[in-house]
């Protein structure tokens, strides 16, 4: 239960008469409503307030059931309207039966001398369901006396009748007016702040009520009709104590509720994060003494990649990158030039591991970006898949459901962005950047120029690097690299400068096999 179901049970448990005990030494609701009827009378004489066209009275019967009369017509029994059982003590009325209902207006704005005046002039947005103490616009007395906008006195209550803030209750701690949109009630014979409490209790319902229109409204002809259980008033008194000594631990306890919830939802996710970090520092799986070390590995890789360099595959690097450890330190010899790199390294690796460049061990290729990018009009139902950034699921594949495709005669025409088998697609911008994704369930397709190829020199590292990709060691490096705007953009020549962890071909697919089962039994969590 969250912390406002708590007060909304809070405030149902109020309004039934079950937060404290009936007093049968208090005046019974009956004899309240009797002063009330009598009290209006005069104000009505006195002009102070208008006169109910069709005034409600509603009593018990002989039958012990509620009934009601409505100006000169006859009682009609109302059982069927009353929401719940009531004390002995209590009595229902009409909203309207209990003070002085009236709404607002707004001056016109074409006339400049109606505002900023000295008047409080309250919006529903202003209402803040609590006692109001401030509000920003004033209007003029000019606007009072020539407009039908209505000053509220002191401890009138507020509701708001019409978007989003419907429903939203307030209580002036000063003479105020309001906007067309806002209702108030001066109330006559009963506790204000219990009225207050009711409107609270009766705020999903009024937002039912609203509901079904362009603009949700609910009238003041709905709110005065809106049934009321009326204690006496010794109880409102007692009932309000309780709901304000309450109130307190309720908010506290939507505190600590509001953020278990949170912990609830993140948690998995860190949880899955801490993993993948600790795969990464080589924490997550004991290291085998009889493994093959990463160096072999990287030194096959750069064998590999000689052989694609020789057969025009790809290019040469400019700057070939190689780390060395030599005096318990991390060394890069880069252009024949050999410095420290201490300080970017993040963290220590076992000793079968080896630091090495991303574009060491993969080589990166753009999406397209030429004329003949594919366009909405030119998707078709069935062909070959179009990647965008919107197709990367939270769990690293591509969304089938939501993918477009292009002719083969549209495939062929693109300069760039071809994916092939073994590949992964990562995202360099946008609302996805940063995250990566296995290219199935496609073994043809091409991507969009915010994404870009990666493709692992040895196909035995791919899994290694998809996992890599999805740490937060990935993540720093990615922030590291770029333009660090509001709308973060990453060069591919970037991603390849990126520190990657090697650890030995063996560990690696002990290190998968693991990640696989723990982030199974998360999921489950």
């Amino acid at each position: 239960m969250t912390g406002q179901q708590l007060k909304n049970s809070i405030l149902q448990m109020a309004v039934q008469g079950k937060l404290v005990p009936q007093d049968l030494n208090d005046e019974p609701a009956s004899v309240l409503l009797e002063r009330i009827r009598t009290e209006k009378e005069q104000l009505i004489k006195e002009g102070k307030i208008k006169k109910e066209k069709k005034p409600s009275i509603i009593f018990r019967g002989a039958d012990n059931l509620p009934y009601e009369k409505v100006g000169k017509n006859e009682p009609l029994c109302i059982a069927d309207e009353v929401p719940f059982e009531i004390p002995e003590s209590w009595e229902w009325v009409r909203l309207g039966s209990i003070g002085d209902w009236g709404s607002g207006a707004t001056p016109s704005r074409s006339v400049p001398e109606y505002y900023d005046g000295d008047i409080p002039w309250l919006k529903t947005g202003d209402l803040n369901d609590g006692h109001i103490k401030y509000i920003p616009e004033k209007i003029s007395h000019l606007a009072l006396e020539k407009t039908s906008v209505r000053l509220n006195p002191t401890g009138s209550v507020l509701i708001a009748m019409y978007g989003a803030t419907i429903g939203k209750v307030g209580i002036l701690t000063f003479p105020a007016t309001t906007n067309q949109a806002c209702c108030a009630c001066l109330p006559i014979g009963i506790y204000n702040e219990y009225l207050f409490y009711f409107l609270m209790s009766q705020k999903v319902a009024f937002v039912k009520q609203g509901e079904g229109g362009a603009q949700p409204n609910i009238s003041k002809a709905k709110i005065v009709a809106t049934l009321m259980p009326i204690p006496p008033l010794a109880e409102q008194y007692r009932i309000v104590a309780k709901i304000k000594e309450v109130i307190p631990h309720i908010e506290h306890y939507g505190e600590i509720h509001s953020s278990v919830s949170s912990l609830n939802v993140s948690f998995p996710n860190l949880l899955k994060k801490s993993i993948l970090q600790e795969a990464v520092q080589g924490k997550l799986v004991p290291q085998d003494p009889t493994d093959e070390p990463a160096s072999v590995l990287l030194k096959r890789i750069r064998a590999e990649k000689e052989q694609l360099i020789k057969a025009g595959k790809i290019k040469r690097d400019k700057h070939e990158s190689v780390i060395i450890r030599r005096d318990n330190s991390h060394y890069e010899k880069l252009d024949g030039i050999e410095r420290c790199i201490d300080d970017e390294i993040p963290f220590e690796i076992p000793d079968s591991w080896e630091w090495v460049r991303f574009y060491n061990i993969a080589s990166f290729q753009n999406g397209d970006r030429s004329k003949n990018y594919p366009n909405r009009n030119e998707y078709v139902s069935n062909g070959v898949a179009w990647i965008n950034t919107g197709h990367i699921t939270s769990d690293g594949f591509l969304n089938v459901n939501t993918m477009n495709y292009i002719t083969e005669e549209k495939y062929n025409s693109l300069s760039n962005g071809h994916i092939q088998k073994g590949d992964l697609v990562y995202c360099l911008r946008g609302a996805t950047f940063g995250k990566v994704a296995r290219i199935e369930p496609f073994s043809k397709g091409a991507i969009a120029s915010s994404l870009m190829i990666i493709r692992p020199f040895d196909v035995s590292l791919r899994n290694y690097i998809y996992w890599y990709l999805r740490s937060p060691i990935a993540y720093i490096e990615l922030h590291k690299y770029s333009n660090g705007s509001a709308q973060p953009n990453l060069a591919a020549k970037d991603v390849g400068k990126y520190l990657v962890p090697i650890p030995p071909l063996d560990e690696q697919i002990r290190i998968l096999n693991e990640s696989i089962r723990l982030l199974a039994i998360i999921e489950n969590i």
